[in-house]
């Protein structure tokens, strides 16, 4: 049973007194103890679609249609009341960087107190036995200690792991990850990704991971969807995307990772979209190497496949001979 479903999720910007739509038509699923990976490029939409989820917009953005069902509710129709309730008790988020999430004029243990204390509604020495338990969680070493620590003493892996006991602290059903670990060396990105996973398999949390990085992915998720130009191109299970990519875009980002057989790296050729530029075709015909005249005229609709759903009109079984 899915604990999150978003469905037709179209949003917009307005800016330049002109609305400038960023997401198209944005369909995805999350289950109960599941890793669902969101990648592409920077600016293809991962981070306004996740954002979605906690209605957590810029003022010039606006969702235009669509529903987002979390626990048989509608997130999109809900008070805002009712929404400050759900973000940090039910859906958290991990940012890129936690000094942005952490005061670097309070403790650690102030702010993870403060955490505990509004979303468990619990005081004192059992709120403090509670952030204690959870540093020691995340393996933050001295636990009791640490939480008299200010930010700026703690590493960059070691402040990230203070976000993700909050999130634990407050029980959350899903966290959303938003390229946890960008800022990290590779030893303290493992470290951290292992943690995430940790916690899934013992807890159950489901997790939204917002990535670039496909080694990451390819280790950690259970689905992927690989977003351009705010399209979900190609969803499907981790383990059908990697063995058997099918969206063009998804086979050209997968040719782009390091390979030790091979002295070349390819690229691909071009530059994603502007969410300025209009297209009457697939937005990905101007970078294609299998385009056909169809695509610069309609864009495709997301053609179930036995494992997998993809944008592309290679796979539209009406034009198929």
């Amino acid at each position: 049973m899915n604990l999150l479903e978003i469905k037709n999720l179209n949003l917009s910007f307005h800016s330049d007194d002109k609305d400038y739509q960023a997401l198209h038509n944005i369909n995805l699923e999350l289950e109960k103890g599941q890793m669902l990976a969101l990648v592409g490029e920077s600016g293809c939409g991962k981070t306004i679609t996740a954002m979605s989820v906690l209605r957590l917009l810029a003022p010039n953005a606006k969702i235009t249609s669509g529903k987002i069902i979390y626990n048989g509710k509608d997130l999109l129709s809900l008070p805002e009341k009712e929404m400050q309730y759900i973000r940090g008790r039910e859906i958290a988020l991990v940012p890129q960087d936690p000094m942005t999430s952490l005061n670097p004029l309070y403790t650690i243990g102030s702010q993870l107190l403060e955490v505990i204390e509004v979303h468990q509604n619990v005081k004192g020495k059992e709120a403090e036995k509670i952030a204690i338990d959870v540093l020691d969680l995340v393996k933050i070493p001295n636990a009791k200690e640490r939480l008299k620590a200010y930010p700026h003493e703690f590493s960059g892996g070691m402040r990230q792991r203070v976000i993700i006991a909050m999130a634990i602290a407050c029980q959350s059903k899903i966290i959303i990850a938003d390229e946890p670990t960008t800022a990290l060396d590779v030893t303290v990105q493992a470290q951290i990704m292992d943690l995430l996973k940790e916690i899934q398999n013992n807890f159950g949390t489901s997790f939204i991971f917002i990535s670039h990085d496909f080694g990451l992915v390819y280790e950690s998720a259970d689905k992927v969807a690989v977003m351009y130009a705010g399209h979900v191109v190609e969803y499907s299970s981790a383990v059908e995307l990697f063995k058997n990519p099918k969206h063009p875009y998804t086979k050209a980002l997968l040719k782009t990772l390091p390979d030790f057989n091979s002295k070349k790296l390819e690229a691909i050729e071009g530059q994603p979209p502007s969410i300025k530029d209009c297209f009457q075709g697939c937005s990905f015909e101007p970078r294609c190497k299998l385009k056909m005249d169809i695509c610069k005229i309609n864009h495709p609709d997301c053609y179930t496949l036995e494992n997998s759903c993809v944008s592309c009109f290679l796979y539209d079984k009406s034009k198929m001979k």
